[in-house]
């Protein structure tokens, strides 16, 4: 049983305003400086690291990628080390930009 959830790029939107979590953009460099979702944060090793010994495990994370599967492992990372509400976007950036339909 998956401890994260997967949700439309219109339920992040939604989560993004009502609950502010933190976004976590699971992309390479490039494609993450080339453009991101508003205040998210480039995931790297040392971010990993950091939020597992220091994160507020409470904060809900909403992660994504180019088009929702890397994001689904990252989700299942995060929830493993114990961070309560884990979220996936289904269809990742590519969906949120409009630059493939949403699912």
């Amino acid at each position: 049983m998956k401890n994260y959830k997967t949700i439309s790029v219109a339920d992040s939107k939604t989560l993004i305003k009502e609950s502010k979590p933190m976004i976590l953009d699971c992309r390479a460099m490039k494609d993450y400086k080339a453009g991101h979702l508003d205040d998210a944060l480039h995931v790297h090793d040392g971010l990993k690291e950091a939020l597992i010994k220091r994160g507020d495990k409470q904060r809900s994370l909403l992660i994504y990628c180019y088009h929702g599967h890397a994001s689904e492992h990252l989700a299942e990372f995060f929830s493993d080390f114990g961070f309560k509400d884990v979220y996936s976007m289904e269809g990742g950036y590519a969906v949120w930009t409009g630059q493939h339909q949403d699912i």
